[in-house]
């Protein structure tokens, strides 16, 4: 994907987000990785957006979905009145019940594209922290987040919020100076060995992946 194209995807994601009602309140919106460091082309967008967990909506309604839909938890996991607008993104699970994370993938992204989502609970620079301590424990590197990345859009979680147009612009232009992969892992509590062993272990993985690819954290 040429950076221009991919910094232009990144746009019309956030148009989304602000001018149509969403699963769940999203609050942020980052870009990271590959597009963050002024590559061109690359080869994945790497997006990531902070939702708010969905406490109070119509969970009266949710037998209403699963009678129709087959899918658990609309009114519960993600809006009643997104699923009455948008039944076509609807996205279920393993265990039936409505994924937040997906139902964003579907209503955010087309298929195939070469973009991968990343949505949490928790703000990008917390799951960061998070993700480290996490892969350290168990040794499983791919499992990393990486900390290079750019914040374009905070929002309230009802659609209105404010674009960074510096950062934006920054990006469009390369200008931000992001350090190499295993010098980001050092800089937030990796040694050289581990650092060097975890960017490799997200490399590959990132080679694997083709199309879209969706993760969901709760933090």
């Amino acid at each position: 994907m040429e950076r221009s194209v991919a910094l232009d995807r990144a746009e019309e994601i956030i148009d989304t987000v602000e001018q149509e009602r969403m699963p769940v309140p999203v609050r942020e919106v980052w870009v990271y990785g590959d597009v963050a460091l002024g590559l061109d082309p690359i080869d994945r967008l790497d997006v990531y957006v902070t939702k708010d967990i969905l406490l109070e909506d119509e969970p009266d309604r949710a037998a209403e979905f699963a009678d129709s839909h087959g899918i658990e938890g609309v009114g519960r996991t993600v809006r009643a009145d997104w699923a009455d607008r948008h039944p076509e993104y609807l996205r279920a699970n393993t265990n039936g019940h409505a994924a937040p994370e997906q139902c964003l993938a579907a209503h955010l992204l087309d298929d195939d594209e070469p973009i991968h989502l990343e949505v949490c609970n928790a703000s990008f620079e917390d799951n960061v922290t998070q993700r480290l301590q996490g892969a350290k424990a168990r040794g499983a590197w791919e499992q990393l987040l990486d900390p290079r990345g750019a914040c374009l859009w905070v929002g309230d979680g009802a659609g209105k919020g404010r674009r960074s147009k510096d950062a934006l612009a920054k990006l469009r232009d390369g200008e931000l100076p992001f350090p190499t992969l295993p010098e980001a892992l050092t800089m937030i509590g990796l040694d050289d060995d581990e650092a060097e062993e975890a960017a490799e272990a997200v490399q590959a993985w990132r080679t694997e992946q083709e199309g879209t690819t969706v993760r969901g954290d709760v933090v």
